[in-house]
């Protein structure tokens, strides 16, 4: 019985010290887990503002005579699926944010081209509206680049930790799995190609 007492008790220590490390590492996944969902939110806060300015810059665009309906509709269509595509703050696997990715950057693609066939349109330069609504969505672009940033960073901050160890051993088992990042579109890993 008294040599039974002594490892009893290490192995209770052990017990209560993995226990309190488990609530230590489930504290600190939860606080950076909710933070990576903040700053999501705030992703999504600018895409949606963006989604709204292009609702008024494509109405806008409408009132030009003769303008471009393939473009016009290129836009209206990119922006639905755009908008379509949910993704869960609980679920941003690589997968998710790739998909949902993927739908933004056609709806940048057609935003382009929709800026560059205005040029073609003088009463199109000259509307206030449409030249308010432009610059508009160009600082909506950079606040949409700030968040993108600022996810990013706290993605990696969780994602650190997830894998560490000893977390990594306990992550797992409590539902923490690592999450997807923004990524640059495979078209910018190519040099632009400038003829004058």
């Amino acid at each position: 019985m008294k040599k039974a007492l002594p490892v009893l008790l290490v192995l209770l220590a052990v017990i209560f010290i993995g226990g309190c490390m488990s609530c230590n590492i489930q504290r600190n996944l939860v606080t950076l887990d909710e933070d990576v969902k903040a700053k999501w939110s705030q992703v999504q806060n600018q895409y949606q503002r963006r989604s709204d300015l292009i609702g008024n810059l494509v109405e806008t665009v409408k009132g030009a005579a003769n303008f471009e309906k393939s473009t016009l509709t290129a836009v209206i269509e990119a922006r639905a699926k755009a908008t379509s595509i949910k993704v869960d703050p609980n679920d941003l696997s690589p997968e998710k944010l790739k998909e949902f990715q993927s739908a933004q950057g056609e709806l940048s693609q057609a935003l382009g081209r929709l800026m560059v066939v205005n040029e073609a349109y003088p009463e199109l330069k000259t509307n206030e509206n449409f030249l308010k609504l432009q610059d508009e969505i160009a600082g909506t672009e950079n606040r949409i680049a700030v968040e993108r940033k600022n996810y990013n960073e706290s993605v990696q901050a969780y994602n650190v930790e997830t894998r560490k160890f000893p977390n990594n051993l306990f992550a797992g088992m409590m539902g923490f799995k690592v999450r997807g990042t923004f990524e640059a579109d495979a078209a910018a890993q190519s040099a632009p190609k400038v003829k004058f």
